[in-house]
């Protein structure tokens, strides 16, 4: 994938990029089995009968782990997610340079957006005012070509610029080259039309604004509000911002749906079956949680049910697994 000029440690270190990630999105897989591991240690103790003899609710001797898995939804979003986020961004960026030897660099501010592509024969900074809501069409752009040197040797502005199949298409501009000892005001053209190569593809350009995951949440409310600033579409930043501030509660839901399954005394027979039960309702609202996202990312749900109807309904089973199981 990566080609034979891939070295061991550029390769190292794009897997270990990308294992904070990994690790924050299995993280509701990661409670549920080891909610499902300690209730099964302390139901062959008999921990739990004590529990229960001494008059004991399970709701009550589940206080503890509902803070902890609180607390640890919490702990991730407000300071794991930006550590997952700066590594997430180094490991597409990482990325395309192994794949192609090029690197492409997109940002968004109040200023507008900037990109920079690369290849073989130097590099090429592009601003523009605003885009249309993917990217490939800027309005008000001003680009910038730079030696292998990093000296600039040409200027170019026009209104509107495309992006097509290996090249940037450029309405009616203006080039100003640019050399040692020369006036670039006095070189200048215009042109009705003008065209710079590109190795950019639609596809790239959404890796490298597109992902909410390598954006920090301190920082994506600002960069949700750029991004709609500059013409582009915010919903799926805002889904991701809704779905993070709803991650505790999936935590602690997925952590008592395997208490439920698990807290039964191994006496009474049946733990191999309540284990797997729990662990593949585990995976089945894990799953439905991500369907859930795409959803409100294509708009076919609001954002607001996309995020917090999973975390809300695992809640909701887990509890009533709970009561049914202990009171019912």
């Amino acid at each position: 994938q990566f080609g034979d000029d891939a070295s061991f440690g550029k390769v190292a270190e794009l897997t270990l990029s990308n294992v904070p990630s990994t690790v924050y999105k299995t993280m509701p897989l990661i409670m549920i089995l080891s909610a499902v591991w300690m209730f099964l240690a302390l139901a062959r103790s008999s921990e739990l009968v004590v529990a229960r003899g001494v008059g004991r609710s399970p709701l009550q001797f589940l206080f503890a782990p509902i803070m902890v898995a609180a607390f640890v939804g919490v702990s991730a979003v407000m300071i794991f997610n930006p550590f997952v986020a700066a590594t997430s961004k180094h490991y597409i960026q990482l990325r395309e340079e192994i794949s192609t030897g090029r690197n492409s660099v997109f940002s968004v501010g109040s200023e507008g957006l900037w990109l920079r592509q690369g290849d073989t024969n130097g590099q090429t900074v592009i601003r523009a005012a605003r885009s249309n809501a993917d990217g490939t069409i800027l309005y008000d752009v001003t680009l910038i070509s730079l030696a292998e040197n990093g000296k600039p040797i040409r200027r170019i502005e026009t209104k509107n610029a495309r992006l097509g199949t290996g090249e940037w298409i450029l309405g009616a501009s203006k080039i100003w080259p640019i050399s040692p000892n020369s006036n670039p005001e006095m070189q200048s053209f215009k042109a009705p039309n003008y065209s710079i190569p590109s190795s950019l593809t639609l596809d790239q350009i959404k890796d490298s604004f597109g992902s909410p995951a390598t954006i920090s949440i301190w920082n994506l409310t600002k960069y949700i509000s750029d991004l709609q600033a500059s013409g582009f579409s915010a919903r799926r930043h805002a889904v991701w911002f809704q779905m993070e501030l709803a991650r505790p509660i999936f935590l602690i839901g997925m952590m008592l749906i395997g208490a439920g399954f698990s807290m039964r005394h191994t006496r009474f027979g049946g733990t191999g079956m309540s284990v797997l039960i729990a662990v593949m309702l585990g995976f089945g609202l894990f799953y439905l949680r991500n369907f859930a996202q795409i959803l409100g990312e294509t708009g076919q749900l609001p954002i607001w049910l996309a995020a917090w109807t999973p975390p809300v309904a695992t809640l909701l089973i887990a509890m009533g697994i709970i009561l049914n199981k202990e009171d019912g």
